[in-house]
């Protein structure tokens, strides 16, 4: 968000300067941008219909250019089986734990026959209150990710079917459900992004990747299907601390990560300064 707001700030000032505006500029906020993947609801309700570019930025333990960010769709897997006394009468019950440890398992061997490309995670989030009671419940959320969103729909397929077939071997009932629509896969303008690289180049950032590694992903890929876009990384931290650990929220909150939010900043809007200066490149 800082990113944002300050390559925002740095470029309507650079416009009004000029006397002249040539464009507008927008920072658009993100509302659950973190589990929400709002931004596909924003493409879809047209917020982004007279945007002609958009960028964005995030901090990781290495810079890129282009990043692959992958096609994610989550799974909210509830298992209802029915509680029983686990000495006296465990005969009487029927063990949705038991569901979702095969459903958990079953997705562990599929991951012997699938690309190496793509991703499964799945975690147990509820699996019963008491060590004496056959759980009646059990709930699961499982995230499913692809390089492209044309192979996602057939994976989630193959991971659905272990959910069911969970249902199935222990007598529970299950109920599938998707809590947010897929997010799509970053496509990386490559007129942006070379511009961009040129940008951080003046700015006395030169050690990056033109293409980084397999990444996580980010409702930005739906706003990249619809409008050109970029979504770099840049490093924090010396690239000691990788993404969604202690250590990187340890990392994040220190003047050095601040100085290279600001670098990115900075480079996303001589970027766009130069889309607005230079005859054709927006074509």
């Amino acid at each position: 968000a800082e990113a944002g707001v300050a390559a925002g700030l740095a470029l309507k000032a650079a416009l009004e300067c000029s006397g002249a505006p040539e464009g507008r500029v927008t920072v658009m906020g993100t509302p659950a941008e973190e589990g929400g993947a709002a931004k596909g609801i924003l493409v879809d309700r047209g917020a982004f219909d007279d945007v002609d570019l958009a960028m964005m930025a995030h901090p990781s333990a290495y810079s890129s250019l282009i990043c692959p960010y992958l096609a994610v769709a989550e799974y909210r897997i509830t298992f209802t089986g029915k509680a029983a006394h686990a000495a006296a009468f465990p005969w009487e019950g029927v063990n949705a734990l038991d569901a979702a440890v095969v459903a958990y398992n079953a997705i562990s061997v599929l991951r012997q026959q699938i690309k190496p490309t793509w991703r499964i995670h799945a975690i147990i989030t509820n699996g019963g209150t008491k060590p004496n009671i056959i759980p009646e419940k059990a709930v699961m959320e499982c995230f499913v990710r692809t390089p492209k969103r044309s192979e996602l729909k057939g994976l989630m397929d193959r991971v659905r079917t272990c959910f069911e077939a969970a249902a199935t071997a222990t007598g529970c009932k299950v109920e599938i459900t998707q809590p947010v629509q897929p997010q799509h896969n970053v496509m990386s303008n490559e007129v942006l992004a070379k511009q961009f690289g040129e940008n951080w180049k003046a700015l006395g950032v030169t050690d990056f990747l033109q293409l980084g590694g397999p990444s996580g992903s980010t409702d930005f890929g739906n706003v990249s299907h619809v409008v050109p876009g970029i979504h770099p990384k840049y490093i924090i931290g010396s690239g000691k601390a990788t993404n969604h650990t202690r250590e990187f929220t340890a990392v994040a909150n220190t003047p050095e990560a601040h100085s290279q939010t600001l670098t990115a900043a900075k480079a996303m809007a001589h970027t766009c300064i130069d889309v607005l200066t230079t005859q054709g490149m927006l074509e």
